[in-house]
């Protein structure tokens, strides 16, 4: 049995700080809807900011923006705007120079971040929807817009599972064949940034905007720690799936923050979700049959981290019991058991945990070492380096 949980739009100062998978929803109810909106995305970053390219806010004409581009910076002079495109119907491109030694009286009191920032606000309508479609199908979808000359506005998608384009009505074909290996390789990691080409003596700039399905955040159990779990989780911006093994405890109500919460069984939980390789599973039964049931078959699945409750011992005890069965578990799916679950953060509060955990499953699937940031050489967020030949 399944139960569904719907966000709606949030306001008040939340609309700031939502995951960038409630954005893309908000951008989708509004196509949905008859009323206008504005989207912004940062297309191109020099130097530090809080946000890399790709970040978003959505305008309603009539409300609140959802989502955030800088760390507050910027949004309410982009607010601001966005009543100007939606006049004009045409997309426009704003460059902020943040730097400390910047002339203009405003954007160079060193305010926000020290780096320049140029943001894309378009008005939303239907050219945007195979976009947000695809992302609440749970596909990966690359988004490719000109962002300046005549053509500025045209989009295409790239399908990374064709390998295809969809060149829509002003699209280049040749322009596309130019920029496809950028399109490949930030939409399969999910990431965005501009690539100016030249095509026919001319030089034309293209956002290419990598859309990733979000990965999917499994917690297994109904207990009192599985709400703050699937709080952070979801905040976070993982689809969050709470499954339960005692029926009447699996409720939307009480685990609001899920997209889904399912009643099963550990036999059959593995026919419930596709458990791929973009799925990460907390197991919080506290029921020690039920944990060992659930740890032996998710570690017959393609799941990249599966993450335990309890005590080094209590795990101990169930290798035994494994071995007694005649069941060994490879290195392999040992280096995928995480156990006992969450970084040593020193809390030990139920939020403070669950932050440990979600910390854990990141650092996991972002391949990262977790470290003190200050430690770290070179840039705080990854750059990907991109080539217009055509091979990527």
């Amino acid at each position: 049995m399944t139960d569904t949980h719907h966000t709606d739009e949030t306001d008040g100062d939340a609309n700031w700080s939502v995951p960038e998978t409630e954005v893309l929803a908000q951008a989708r109810r509004l196509l949905e809807s008859d009323r206008r909106a504005v989207l912004a995305t940062v297309i191109r970053v020099e130097g530090s900011a809080y946000r890399r390219p790709g970040a978003k806010m959505v305008i309603p004409e009539d409300g609140e923006g959802v989502g955030h581009i800088t760390a507050g910076c910027l949004e309410e002079e982009v607010q601001a705007l966005a009543s100007d495109v939606l006049d004009a119907g045409s997309p426009r491109v704003e460059h902020y120079d943040l730097m400390p030694e910047a002339d203009d009286d405003v954007w160079g009191l060193g305010v926000g971040c020290n780096g320049r920032i140029d943001i894309l606000l378009e008005p939303l309508d239907e050219t945007y929807r195979p976009a947000v479609d695809a992302f609440a199908a749970g596909a990966d979808v690359g988004v490719l817009t000109v962002t300046d000359g005549a053509n500025a506005g045209a989009r295409a998608y790239y399908d990374p599972a064709s390998e295809a384009f969809d060149l829509g009505e002003r699209f280049d074909a040749d322009l596309a064949e130019r920029v496809r290996g950028v399109a490949a390789e930030l939409t399969t990691r999910g990431k965005a940034d501009s690539v100016t080409v030249d095509l026919d003596g001319e030089s034309v700039t293209v956002f290419v905007d990598g859309l990733a399905a979000p990965a999917r955040l499994v917690v297994v159990g109904t207990g009192h720690d599985v709400g703050p779990i699937a709080e952070l989780g979801s905040q976070v911006d993982f689809r969050v799936s709470v499954v339960g093994f005692r029926g009447a405890a699996a409720t939307a109500d009480r685990f609001p923050a899920a997209s889904e919460v399912v009643s099963t069984s550990p036999a059959r939980m593995t026919e419930e979700f596709d458990f791929d390789a973009n799925t990460y599973v907390v197991v919080a039964t506290h029921n020690y049959v039920d944990d060992r049931l659930a740890v032996e078959a998710l570690l017959e699945t393609d799941v990249p981290y599966v993450g335990l409750m309890g005590p080094h011992e209590r795990f101990e005890e169930m290798l035994d019991d494994f071995e007694a069965e005649g069941t060994t578990l490879s290195d392999a799916q040992l280096d995928r058991l995480y156990t006992p679950v969450g970084l040593d953060l020193g809390g030990g509060s139920p939020y403070q945990i669950s932050l440990s955990i979600v910390s854990e499953v990141l650092a996991v699937k972002n391949d990262r070492e977790p470290r003190h940031l200050r430690t770290r050489e070179g840039t705080i967020h990854d750059r990907v380096e991109l080539s217009t030949d055509g091979s990527g």
